[in-house]
């Protein structure tokens, strides 16, 4: 059964479970952001932890592959980074690192549009871009609470 398991969790169906997986969790945080099932569900660890099983699971496969520092360059400019993305796996650490992230600002930008009675309008349209571009929603959701919280902060 686990060798089963094994050869099912493949990267790419890895990724199409994390790209489907998460679905649910933006739809909830979208639909019902105040309900129960949201709060459990999305703003709690459950999101994160499944993601990070999946990011563990692909560092130990890339650890038994013994290529662990092979092409991992980041720091040294583009060309390197470019090259570090071309290895299957690292690629999809770092898009399920944006996954885990986006969903992570989404959730605080649901909690926090509830603290400062912001409209469910906004909020729908500051999720989707968040969903889409990860901080350019954070930017307009911090742009649009500027109105409703009658104050500019940039630590809450």
């Amino acid at each position: 059964m686990i060798n089963n398991l094994l050869e099912f969790l493949t990267y790419e169906n890895i990724y199409l479970l994390a790209n489907w997986g998460v679905l649910p969790f933006w739809l909830l945080l979208i639909i019902l952001p105040n309900h129960f099932i949201t709060k459990f569900f999305v703003q709690s660890i459950i999101a994160p932890l499944l993601l990070a099983s999946a990011y563990c699971f692909i560092a130990y496969n890339i650890f038994l592959e013994g290529n662990i520092f092979d092409g991992f360059e980041l720091y040294y400019g583009l060309d390197e980074l470019y090259s570090m993305f071309s290895n299957e796996a690292f690629l999809l650490i770092f898009w399920l690192h944006f996954l885990a992230i986006s969903l992570f600002v989404g959730s605080w930008v649901a909690r926090d549009s509830q603290k400062y009675f912001v409209p469910r309008f906004f909020v729908f349209i500051c999720l989707l871009i968040t969903y889409f571009t990860g901080p350019v929603g954070l930017l307009f959701y911090w742009l649009i609470r500027i109105f409703f919280s009658k104050k500019i902060s940039f630590n809450d």
